[in-house]
């Protein structure tokens, strides 16, 4: 059998360490300044992508990224990245925000208080000849409001840290609540408290339509007189041309600046400003930094190709290996159960719904939500798979709906999944007991006990006697194995559901012969 071969293309400069880890498990080419038609071009071939912010992979490359599972972005920002097209293809898409973490925190920090004692333009002055103490008196941070935008990892070292300075720390961030920010000493606030209020704001969100220009002129006017700004995030979340007028003007009392909207930074007023220290984008430029994130990612590229659940994946749901382990069999389950409905189904599907009861209701249930998507997806024709199974089902105009209930039906746990459209609807209904064994318990109205692997034919009939039997020799003539049989009904008398197991698919002509067998209205030949 041929060796399949895993290849990465590194298209930006990543440390040894990352390289030498990738190349444990795959074949790795490390080819830098790519022009982006050199990357559409040459992206076809391989398996994975490491980049830092260098690459822009756009959907033109993601477009011609035949077999393309993972994209890897060794830092924090996937601004580089389209995210929604990567999502659309299947293309997991990973970052490392971890790495660079304490490189960044520090970064900030020094460009605080260079910014508040002029130690850049001192520096330039002296080594000038001059000798002006006066030009460069600064300001403590001592007693000092600093606001923080943005309490995620970074900004959450940043306030530590600044808190033993003395500063009085105001935050905004809409998914902290107080009980965090309080174990942090840290008080929220709205962005017109911090506006009012800072003498120094640093900014720590993604760049995102939303935080674009966040902070503009008329956010400037807001601020107290002589405030000083710090972006050290992404560049664009700060206005340049407003910060620039502003500093000019000197209503802001100075800038520091490590990342702009365009880079290298030609003909940007913030260059033009005394009053604005610059860094070219050094904010996790640290010997360690590097080395953290280039290992970072390229233990989640190998993860994907490993078929493992990467920690950092940004378009699918992070699973741990303890949520695997206790959700795990219900993600298989509930797969099992879309193609069972899709099968038994109708075409025309406008509506998927979820039910859990009992106690995996109480769980993390989007994984298991999400395998159901993908099985029923994968049933009626689609290429699906974690990433792009929600937006593809968006995609063929039927809707997900997802709940809970406290009711049972007599089981420690349930899951119910129901697809419905114009011609009608199937319901399935799934359990998992014992050693973390799935069963499907009831098809509609009727229960039954389905093992969720391998052939079966479901058929309805009659419930009368006389039927199961002749079903039976139509097999057998056929030289088909019965592995098991389930029958249930709803009430003596009225209709009956039979699900013969069998070790094999069987054939039309088969399935013919059973729903001429009298008493049999429907016979359908089901593969999990």
């Amino acid at each position: 059998m041929e060796e399949i071969v895993i290849k990465v293309l590194v298209s930006d400069p990543l440390s040894e360490e990352g390289v030498r880890k990738l190349e444990t498990e795959m074949e790795v080419d490390v080819i830098t300044n790519l022009s982006p038609q050199d990357l559409i071009d040459r992206i076809r071939d391989y398996d994975a992508l490491a980049i830092r912010s260098g690459t822009k992979v756009t959907a033109e490359v993601i477009d011609a990224a035949d077999k393309l599972k993972v994209i890897g972005r060794a830092g924090v920002g996937v601004d580089n990245i389209d995210v929604e097209a990567a999502t659309r293809k299947g293309i997991i898409v990973v970052n490392t925000p971890g790495g660079n973490t304490i490189s960044a925190a520090e970064h900030t920090i020094a460009m605080m208080l260079s910014l508040a004692r002029n130690i850049p333009q001192a520096n330039n002055s002296l080594k000038a000849g001059e000798w002006n103490r006066k030009r460069y008196t600064g300001v403590e941070v001592y007693n000092k409001t600093l606001g923080i935008v943005g309490l995620g990892r970074i900004g959450a070292e940043i306030a530590s840290r600044m808190k033993s300075f003395g500063m009085r720390i105001l935050a905004y961030d809409p998914f902290v609540t107080e009980e965090k920010a309080a174990s942090l000493g840290i008080r929220l606030a709205s962005l017109q408290e911090i506006y009012r209020e800072s003498d120094f704001i640093t900014v720590h969100t993604p760049l995102t339509k939303e935080t674009r220009n966040l902070i503009d002129e008329e956010q400037m006017k807001m601020m107290k007189p002589g405030v000083r700004l710090i972006n050290c995030a992404r560049g664009g979340i700060i206005n340049e041309e407003a910060l620039a007028k502003a500093v000019a003007e000197g209503r802001v009392g100075g800038a520091a600046v490590d990342v702009f909207t365009k880079e290298p930074p030609i003909d940007n007023p913030l260059l033009e400003e005394a009053g604005v220290i610059v860094t070219p984008h050094l904010g996790a430029s640290t010997a360690e930094a590097q080395v953290n994130v280039a290992v970072a990612v390229a233990e989640q590229i190998l993860a994907v190709a490993r078929g493992e659940m990467p920690p950092n994946a940004l378009n699918m749901p992070a699973i741990s290996a303890e949520t695997m382990a206790m959700m795990g069999p219900y993600m298989d389950l509930v797969e099992k159960m879309a193609r069972l409905a899709a099968q038994l189904g109708e075409d025309g599907y406008e509506k998927l719904e979820i039910v859990y009861g009992g106690t995996v209701a109480e769980k993390e249930t989007k994984p298991v939500t999400i395998s159901a998507v993908k099985g029923f997806l994968e049933t009626i024709g689609h290429s699906a798979n974690f990433v792009n199974s929600l937006a593809k089902l968006r995609d063929c105009g039927i809707a997900l709906t997802e709940s809970r209930t406290e009711s049972t039906n007599g089981y420690s746990n349930i899951v119910t999944l129901t697809l419905s459209g114009p011609k009608g609807s199937v319901s399935v209904y799934g359990t998992v007991y014992g050693k973390n064994e799935g069963r499907i318990v009831q098809i509609n109205e009727y229960r039954v006990y389905v093992p969720t692997e391998g052939c079966m034919i479901i058929a309805t009939h009659e419930d009368r006697p006389n039927i199961i039997g002749p079903c039976c020799v139509v097999l057998g003539e056929d030289d088909i194995n019965i592995g098991g049989m389930h029958v249930g009904r709803k009430a003596s008398g009225g209709e009956q559901i039979m699900v013969l197991n069998v070790d094999h698919a069987v054939s039309d002509d088969t399935l013919k012969r059973l729903a001429g067998v009298p008493g049999v209205s429907r016979a359908k030949m089901i593969t999990l």
